[in-house]
């Protein structure tokens, strides 16, 4: 599994590859020089401020990306056929071309905000500002191959994503190569 977050959480840790790019660009918003990058102090650079957050995003998507594929293809020398990244931003940033299928997971508005919110960090406004710069939930299920309902119970989940395994390494839709999968959506 490739998560998109992690990515971006080694990439503004200390000695990251986009330390240097981001303090550049948004003076003050690493603790020390060579990192890591302060979030607070990011977020004070960029929340609300549309023009700064494509900045930032024109810096750091394409680092995601190019690390994304390096682990893909290191996945693939190790003999994996299937590979799931987990990428947020998946439709907003046009990276879903550079996967076989793609399986939204998505659950009530409701338990949505409810599991955002109760993230170390969140608040209203973040969780807000978050679905504000995202494509509705039913524009990224009716785009996607496949919709993994989480609104459910575990047990339920666990058995969709399952199933939805053993049809991709059967060779089902989208089911060829590595990195036949990723994610995109809320928890």
């Amino acid at each position: 599994m490739i998560d998109a977050d992690a990515l971006v959480a080694e990439l503004y840790g200390p000695g990251g590859g986009a330390v240097a790019a981001v303090e550049a660009a948004f003076p003050g918003s690493s603790a020390a020089p060579g990192g890591p990058i302060d979030r607070a102090a990011l977020s004070r650079h960029v929340v609300g401020d549309a023009e700064a957050l494509r900045r930032l995003e024109a810096l750091v998507h394409p680092l995601v990306e190019a690390e994304r594929r390096r682990r893909v293809a290191a996945l693939a020398a190790e003999g994996h056929a299937l590979v799931a990244a987990d990428v947020p931003l998946l439709y907003e940033s046009g990276s879903e071309g550079a996967f076989d299928a793609v399986a939204v997971v998505r659950c009530p508005p409701a338990a949505q905000r409810e599991r955002v919110l109760a993230r170390p960090g969140m608040s209203t406004e973040k969780f807000e500002g978050l679905l504000a710069r995202q494509l509705p939930a039913e524009e990224k299920a009716a785009r996607a191959d496949f919709v993994i309902d989480t609104g459910r119970a575990p047990r339920a989940t666990r058995g969709e994503v399952e199933a939805l395994v053993r049809r991709l390494r059967g060779g089902g839709p989208g089911g060829a190569g590595a990195g036949a999968g990723a994610g995109a959506g809320a928890p």
